[in-house]
């Protein structure tokens, strides 16, 4: 199976060790690159993909958004988010936008092999990981936690704020203005009944939602 793949990642050196990997491996013929929104699409426009890998954080576009058009655009575009973000975080949100899977950044080569050639095929990919969340997901589907009833931006926003970010610091790393962070933040906290950062951050390592470590979210 030689593929036909485009990689959307905003780190230059990211998409040229995956497209040398995939290659040199015989799993791709072509691997075209996007770092935006308006790369991603324009590309679509052009070409019916096999695979679009697509990473979540692209600076100034948020990666659920961007599959949502993707899929608006492109409907049976079969697209594997491939993130750094632990997959409890954002499986979920995804395959309900519309991913044919996802993909953590940590897993091994022959793992991400394995799930580009099965989302190829036409089918999904899930991984142990992904299948438990599904699992807590249905189980709490008629009565949602308090942070599933949020908006991509908004559980974005919580996990940043979680992660000891300021309000600033966002901003600049969603590329929007603060003000709009401030009302994403006053919205989180009013639909999840919470006061306070305190509250919120208690309520995220109470559900594991993100990593305390330096990293974060």
């Amino acid at each position: 199976m030689s593929l036909h793949i485009l990689l959307v990642d905003d780190h230059a050196i990211v998409r040229q060790g995956v497209r040398q990997l995939l290659i040199d491996r015989g799993i791709a013929r072509a691997v075209d690159e996007a770092e935006d929104d308006v790369g991603t699409l324009a590309q679509i426009d052009r070409h019916a993909y096999d695979v679009i890998l697509l990473d979540i954080s692209l600076g100034d576009t948020n990666g659920l958004e961007l599959l949502k058009r993707i899929k608006r655009r492109a409907p049976n575009a079969p697209v594997l988010m491939f993130s750094m973000y632990r997959e409890d975080q954002y499986a979920v949100r995804a395959l309900k936008a519309g991913a044919a899977g996802y993909l953590s950044k940590t897993v091994n080569v022959a793992q991400m092999i394995a799930a580009i050639q099965q989302v190829a095929s036409g089918r999904r990919y899930v991984s142990p990981a992904v299948a438990e969340a599904i699992v807590e997901y249905v189980a709490f589907e008629n009565d949602p936690l308090p942070h599933e009833k949020l908006s991509d931006r908004e559980y974005q926003t919580l996990c940043m704020l979680a992660s000891g970010k300021r309000l600033t610091d966002i901003a600049n790393a969603l590329s929007l203005s603060v003000k709009t962070v401030s009302v994403y933040r006053t919205r989180l906290l009013e639909k999840m009944k919470l006061s306070n950062n305190a509250e919120l951050t208690y309520y995220v390592m109470r559900n594991q939602l993100v990593d305390m470590a330096p990293a974060g979210c």
